[in-house]
């Protein structure tokens, strides 16, 4: 089977060139090879000069279940790599080709990646892909950073895969604690789609932290990520009179089950993880997303510079405001391009060793590290929805 190809070819002009081709790449397009020393250069830091190309390949979810987060974090990435090639001194060739939010296809594209001689791949989307996808990178000694995997896990597969985005286990905690302070919470009703990796990661992650906070989980309710008619579960949760539902989902669950629940009369707070972290949940559940709390590795509304030009920058370019996972693709960016500098270097172990020194590195999500796990540091933030809107749970 074929796959659309997308390549972000940015050229010192920063035009986009989107090209279709087979799901093993071109085989010229071998990054550890390239001209004779092509991609080691000289000088470090802002100084890094290469004469070469880094070619970087991302496995994103442009269609399937997962599409509309994907599709951010092209946009996140293309934006990244204009503004990084106008810097100047080191360039980079971003492919992007789709993983179709299937694991089979994300192993094709990451052996593609491999093989075709990608300095980096970033990416797959979502966690239950990384786990089948990444083995091939990590035998083929190519780094890895995931930009929206929060699954736990995830990096123990290897040296050389690392993430920008915050762990369920970092940012769910704090969520149900914020969550309890505001509403009181003493009892819930958890929810979670039992047939995917990040989702079942982050109920564990929910149950945990609920357990943590002294709240009594009244009844566990699974459903599957391709479900959309929720009344049934919503009408047995209702009938416990829960202070919250707590639900871990993709954001095509989470759509149908935020209107249905509200549509029943179901109106305690509704506690979503990473997956509701789209704008899509306002713009398509309305007025039944008021009140949705989630926590996030990102917030709009941050005073970081960076991320205030990146908002605007994202909104003329893209006529459309970013979401998380568009703000992580471009701290992901900005990451390895920090990485390659350091060493002054575009190849693969350069890199793998840049990326183990990242140390509070400005970018759109604040400042971020990686620890000894390869998993980013970074502050974490409550958000419920108001007017439509992401806002700070105060």
């Amino acid at each position: 089977m074929r796959t659309n190809l997308f390549r972000i070819a940015i050229t010192a002009t920063a035009m986009l060139a989107l090209t279709a081709c087979g799901g093993n790449g071109d085989g010229g397009d071998n990054g550890q090879t390239g001209a004779a020393g092509g991609l080691k250069g000289q000088g470090s830091g802002d100084s890094c000069t290469i004469s070469s190309t880094i070619p970087v390949g991302a496995a994103l979810s442009l269609t399937g279940a997962a599409g509309s987060y994907g599709t951010s974090q092209q946009k996140g990435l293309q934006l990244a790599a204009e503004q990084l090639n106008a810097k100047g001194g080191v360039k980079y060739d971003v492919k992007v080709e789709d993983d179709q939010t299937d694991p089979r296809q994300g192993i094709t594209v990451f052996e593609g990646f491999v093989n075709g001689g990608k300095s980096i791949i970033i990416g797959p989307t979502l966690s239950n892909t990384a786990f089948q996808a990444q083995p091939i990178a990590q035998e083929g000694k190519t780094p890895v950073l995931a930009i929206s995997n929060t699954a736990s896990g995830i990096t123990a597969q290897g040296d050389f895969i690392f993430r920008d985005s915050l762990t369920e286990a970092q940012v769910i905690p704090q969520t149900i604690k914020k969550a309890k302070e505001k509403y009181n919470l003493t009892k819930v009703v958890v929810m979670y789609s039992n047939d995917d990796a990040f989702t079942e990661s982050g109920f564990k992650v929910f149950e945990e932290a609920l357990k943590a906070e002294g709240i009594q989980n009244l009844e566990t309710i699974t459903f599957s990520k391709a479900d959309t008619d929720f009344r049934a579960l919503l009408t047995q949760a209702k009938g416990h009179n829960p202070e919250a539902l707590v639900v871990s989902g993709l954001i095509e669950a989470a759509i149908p089950l935020v209107t249905q629940a509200r549509e029943l009369g179901i109106t305690v707070p509704i506690i979503g993880g990473n997956g509701f972290n789209n704008p899509k949940l306002m713009a398509d559940a309305g007025e039944a997303a008021e009140g949705v709390v989630v926590g996030a590795a990102w917030n709009s509304a941050s005073a970081n510079e960076l991320n205030t030009a990146f908002l605007k920058d994202f909104q003329a370019k893209f006529n459309a405001a970013p979401d998380q996972f568009a703000a992580q693709a471009h701290a992901g960016l900005t990451l390895i391009d920090h990485a390659v500098r350091s060493g002054c270097s575009g190849e693969r172990d350069a890199i793998r060793d840049g990326l183990t020194k990242i140390s509070n590195v400005p970018t759109v999500l604040g400042e971020v590290s990686i620890n000894e796990n390869r998993d980013a540091e970074h502050p974490a933030v409550v958000q419920v929805v108001q007017n439509g809107k992401f806002a700070v749970l105060e």
